[in-house]
């Protein structure tokens, strides 16, 4: 469950409640054995993301990188970790009588151990979120306990990175759950291809959005965030229902806030901007466009984006500039 900053909606009273506009993607209708299958959906791509990533770099190279141990010997315990939630989740799968989903191919575009460190705390943070996300959905009371028992595990995984990177273990009071197509929205950049008979789930991928990205520490209620191309790409999706007119928010999801903020058409007339971060985001902060403020499957059109939050209490601990 998520809860909307009041305070923020009611300063934006202006705002229009639109409703969905044109191509959309509907809120899938899901049951236990499905979500099994997301979750090993996810969890296939986290072991394949650190089988490739310790098949390609030696201990020496992440001591080289700045990891020194046993930063290397942790790693590979968190692949076996990802190894026994495949083995359990097919497991589970294979005694419900329910065929699990292959394990599909990826492209990471890892180049070198930083960009594997760093997008390992992506990926666990978004493990995190996508298990949290399920959760009101499991209706068998084991099923429920068992993902609890993995996510408290993956948020293990994404504390100990981010440590390991320099950023917060531990950025926010609470997590941020995502639903299923926003998760598997985040999940489908990094899927090339699917087997052919693969058990087919009911999720589909929003628009891609992409951020400009201006710095790597972003801080709320001070940096701004520009959308490349976004409303150009808006016009795209919605056949020319969306105009220069339309109001349209980036919604963005931290712990259990949720917080509109209506955008702007920059000078360009390509892309979207909003000019300040709102308050109380911290961490992996997720960001979709909307056609309206309570952003739903029906009413986004684009992303998730992602951009790392920070606080200035934690840059100043850490001695990091803001930008970088």
């Amino acid at each position: 469950m998520r809860f909307t900053n009041a305070l923020l909606l009611a300063l934006n009273a202006g705002f229009s409640v639109a409703g969905p506009i044109a191509k959309r993607v509907a809120t899938p209708a899901v049951n236990d054995g499905i979500i099994l299958n997301y979750a090993l959906t996810l969890e296939y791509l986290e072991r394949k993301f650190y089988q490739e990533g310790l098949a390609n770099y030696t201990q020496a190279d992440f001591v080289a990188a700045g990891f020194p141990d046993p930063f290397y010997g942790n790693l590979q315990e968190i692949y076996q970790e990802e190894q026994t939630h495949v083995a359990f989740l097919t497991t589970a799968l294979e005694a419900a009588g329910i065929q699990p989903v292959e394990e599909l191919t990826y492209k990471f575009g890892v180049s070198d151990v930083t960009s594997f460190v760093t997008l390992s705390s992506v990926l666990e943070g978004v493990g995190v979120s996508a298990y949290l996300g399920a959760a009101a959905s499991i209706a068998s009371k084991a099923y429920l306990t068992a993902a609890a028992a993995i996510l408290t595990v993956e948020a293990r995984h994404v504390a100990y990175v981010r440590a390991s990177i320099g950023e917060s273990p531990f950025p926010n009071s609470f997590d941020t759950p995502l639903d299923f197509n926003e998760v598997y929205s985040l999940a489908s950049a990094f899927i090339t291809s699917v087997p052919a008979n693969n058990t087919v789930l009911p999720f589909k991928a929003f628009p891609t959005l992409t951020l400009q990205c201006s710095q790597y520490y972003y801080q709320a209620n001070s940096s701004s965030v520009t959308f490349t191309n976004a409303f150009t790409n808006a016009q795209k999706f919605s056949n020319g229902a969306i105009t220069a007119s339309t109001p349209i928010y980036a919604v963005f999801f931290s712990g259990l806030m949720v917080t509109p903020v209506q955008v702007r058409i920059t000078q360009t007339q390509q892309d979207y901007k909003i000019d300040t971060i709102p308050a109380m985001n911290f961490g992996q902060v997720y960001i979709v466009l909307s056609t309206a403020a309570n952003a739903t499957d029906e009413t986004i059109i684009a992303g998730p984006a992602l951009l790392e939050v920070s606080t200035e209490f934690w840059r100043l601990l850490l001695g990091v500039e803001a930008d970088r």
